[in-house]
């Protein structure tokens, strides 16, 4: 073996606890892009793999009720491919054992068999036989929540009319990788369902023989798609046509493209902070190595090894030092994406969702590593090869000092000498204390900007369900019905208050412009729902106007005191201009809302309510059930109770896994910088500390000296930290945020405080470990070292 291969691996065998200190923060960073950006790959490559195989739609429309002919007409607009127009509806499920009235939805299939487009992928059983209502399709989750098989039966109320069904299959739908109820903010598999049912037998129950109320397009190649929708929105107007909308903002769709879009920002923000982190203690080692080992350098140059040798042999040290960190980084991404793809088989549902490896994923992420490490060994070499042998084996001149004004200063203080050896090592040699500050700070941002997601749920759950919306369920109606119906609602058992509310489908236009949105009336001075702005948490009164959510109002150019023009689209009514009341921030969808006597007039009728909200007695919810269940008029419950249920389990049950991840990562991060800094710290004042020991001074005196210069540097890390983390918390707000939520950016003191301790503990861990080595110091051998 070569003399520098063979002194190579005594250098990592004697460096073995710096080296892996480094390698764990570079296996950080390596790991994370393997999780993210390879699941990000599998997850996008699934997804479109899907799509095509199942035929997911481009554009979507409902329609009040349109003929069955106008299918050819729509087939013929230029760009369209293939047509599917169905019946779809929402209807209450009584489901055994469960005494909370599910909600279904029905989507009929064609007689001639499957659908030409959303085509459902059959994972049990077979497809409904007949053109009956006996047999249905369900989706997988709803099933598998409530324990269903093929040949099991339920009952579904279709306009009044409660049957029973029997399930002929199982199926998943591209349409549903994400499935969310009415109203709802969490999948709930349990209460809701997706089934499909044949065509006949849906359109009988809902008199829409002939017709449709739902289209699915989907696009040719190189078709233009707004000259599609503006040609289906004129064809389904006088049909009362709800506007025809793209993939994007299909809610599974969006749900899953929110996700992906998470992803991708973490694989680009993430690991560059490890790999920075784990450059600068490489520089750190590899820096003072080279100063130690100046005479060797001198040595074996003038014994004829060259400069590119010699540089050679540190580069392959540091690169030794990132295969590690690579290697560890490759096992750990395998094993945490292995873990987040179970956490997407929880949410997402494919037909078949595998976490695959591709080569180029860890190629990517093991050269960023080696970079990485490269990078940071770059000064050293540099230094290595341009030692002369005559300098190098020559002792370095010593550090020229002088008295500073801070000197004089803090002897005017009275400060103990150990305390002034701490300050004039920082002062004499800033860029370092400097460095290892910003190591020590990165650390805490980590945190920071990890933890806060937890008070920005805490945020968002209050917001949403204590301050806006108060009441404890929503019913839907099948149809708008006049303002006296309150009275029933209120009548029924368990129902303590009620307040109704109307939504109608509309465009929304400012110049050039526009959205389509659903409005939502509400009566003036409501307690169950309130139009509540987090920024300024206050409620806000639409008057005479309209109020909008602050993205909404972005995405059509307009501010409090504008006008915009509410063009309703199912009554076929001419635009007409409304002032912008306010505009509010709201954390979930985009928003409109109207006083609900003033939409009704929009709309020319007597007042009129589609939905209830209502508060509720908890000691009969079982007879408010059995109501909900038997009311003809009633097509839908939401329950947020539920929903604020699901939220606070999904927070519980990810909060243990995900705290763990983050000060486990935080924590290298302190360890690496503060356990490399104190070796080199050590190895360079040796001698000092020896002498300091010989002259009287205590271990524990020395260790101060040594350590105290640390935990100083520690201090002032941890506020930077907190600074650096709430940027890097900003920046993920603007990057995670969409139209379907909002994140807000709440960091509470408690997450402070945890970062800070969490950062102080792996400092003092790995502060006690050096201070072992200072306990055993053989002063005699220090002492014949040469300076």
């Amino acid at each position: 073996m070569r003399a520098l291969d063979l002194k190579l691996l005594r250098d990592l065998r004697r460096l073995w606890a710096q080296a892996l200190a480094i390698a764990l923060v570079l296996a950080c960073g390596v790991g994370i892009l393997v999780m993210s950006y390879g699941a990000e790959s599998a997850l996008r490559e699934t997804r479109a793999t899907y799509y095509e195989r199942n035929r997911f739609a481009d554009i979507f429309s409902g329609a009040t009720r349109a003929p069955e002919w106008l299918r050819d007409e729509i087939a013929r607009i230029p760009g369209v491919a293939r047509v599917q127009t169905r019946i779809s509806q929402h209807a209450i499920l009584d489901v055994p054992g469960l005494s909370d009235p599910a909600v279904g939805r029905l989507l009929s299939l064609p007689e001639s068999g499957a659908p030409v487009m959303n085509v459902p992928t059959l994972t049990a059983g077979r497809m409904p036989a007949g053109a009956g209502v006996r047999e249905v399709l369900v989706n997988e989750n709803f099933a598998a929540a409530n324990g269903f098989r093929p040949g099991d039966s339920f009952a579904v109320t279709m306009n009044g009319q409660k049957r029973a069904v029997t399930i002929s299959g199982t199926a998943l739908s591209p349409e549903f990788i994400y499935t969310l109820a009415p109203g709802a903010l969490m999948p709930d598999d349990r209460r809701f369902g997706v089934i499909w049912m044949p065509r006949p037998a849906l359109a009988a129950a809902y008199d829409l023989e002939g017709a449709f109320n739902d289209v699915s397009l989907g696009l040719a190649r190189g078709a233009r798609p707004e000259a599609v929708k503006d040609r289906l929105e004129r064809l389904l107007e006088p049909y009362g046509g709800t506007g025809p909308m793209d993939r994007d903002l299909q809610t599974s769709h969006a749900f899953l493209d929110a996700e992906l879009t998470q992803l991708r920002n973490t694989s680009r923000t993430v690991p560059p902070i490890f790999l920075v982190i784990s450059a600068f203690l490489v520089n750190m080692v590899l820096g003072r190595l080279v100063a130690l080992e100046r005479e060797q350098i001198g040595l074996f140059k003038a014994l004829g090894y060259t400069a590119t040798a010699i540089g050679w042999h540190y580069t392959k040290l540091a690169l030794l030092i990132g295969a590690i960190g690579v290697l560890l980084g490759w096992a750990f991404g395998l094993w945490t994406g292995r873990w987040l793809a179970g956490m997407y088989a929880q949410f997402f549902h494919f037909p078949y969702l595998v976490f695959f490896e591709t080569p180029a994923t860890y190629a990517v992420a093991g050269l960023s590593g080696l970079a990485a490490a490269a990078a940071g060994a770059v000064l050293g070499v540099r230094r290595a090869v341009r030692l002369r042998p005559a300098v190098a084996m020559a002792p370095p001149a010593p550090t020229r000092f002088r008295q500073s004004a801070l000197d004089r200063a803090v002897q005017a203080l009275g400060v103990r000498q150990t305390s002034m050896m701490i300050l004039r090592s920082i002062t004499r040699w800033p860029v370092r204390a400097a460095l290892t500050v910003l190591g020590i700070a990165t650390s805490g941002a980590v945190l920071v900007a990890s933890l806060f997601m937890f008070d920005a749920m805490d945020e968002l759950l209050d917001v949403s369900f204590v301050q806006t919306n108060r009441q404890d369920a929503v019913l839907d109606f099948t149809r708008s019905l006049p303002l006296s119906a309150l009275d029933a609602v209120e009548d029924m058992p368990g129902v303590l208050a009620a307040e109704g509310a109307l939504h109608a489908a509309a465009r929304l236009r400012n110049g050039p412009r526009s959205r389509l949105i659903g409005i939502e009336g509400r009566p003036p001075g409501t307690a169950l729902t309130r139009l509540f702005d987090a920024e300024s948490r206050e409620s806000v009164d639409p008057g005479h106007g309209i109020v909008l959510t602050g993205r909404l109002a972005d995405h059509l150019g307009v501010r409090a005191g504008d006008t915009v023009s509410v063009e309703l689209l199912e009554q076929d009514r001419p635009a007409t201009p409304v002032p912008v009341t306010a505009v509010i921030t709201q954390y979930f969808g985009l928003g409109a809302y109207m006083d609900l006597d003033r939409l009704n007039g929009l709309l020319h009728q007597a007042p009129r309510i589609d939905a209830a909200n209502i508060a509720t007695d908890p000691r009969r919810q079982e007879a408010l059930f059995a109501a909900v269940k038997a009311a003809p008029a009633v097509n839908g419950i939401s329950q947020l109770n539920q929903v604020r249920r699901a939220f606070d389990e999904t927070i519980s049950e990810n909060a243990g896994m995900t705290m763990t991840v983050n000060a486990v990562l935080a924590a290298l991060i302190a360890v690496g910088v503060v356990y490399n800094s104190a070796r080199i710290q050590l190895s360079e004042r040796a001698r000092e500390l020896a002498s300091l020991r010989i002259l009287g001074f205590t271990r524990g005196e020395v260790s101060y000296i040594l350590l105290g210069e640390l935990f100083l540097l520690t201090a002032v890390a941890i506020p930077l930290g907190w600074i650096i983390g709430r940027g890097i918390a900003e920046a993920m707000v603007a990057s995670f945020s969409s139209d379907l939520y909002l994140i807000p950016l709440v960091i509470a003191r408690d997450t402070y405080a945890a970062s800070g301790l969490i950062v102080l503990a792996a400092s003092v861990g790995s502060a006690l470990i050096v201070r072992r080595r200072v306990d055993r110091l053989d002063l005699v051998a220090v002492m014949k070292t040469r300076e």
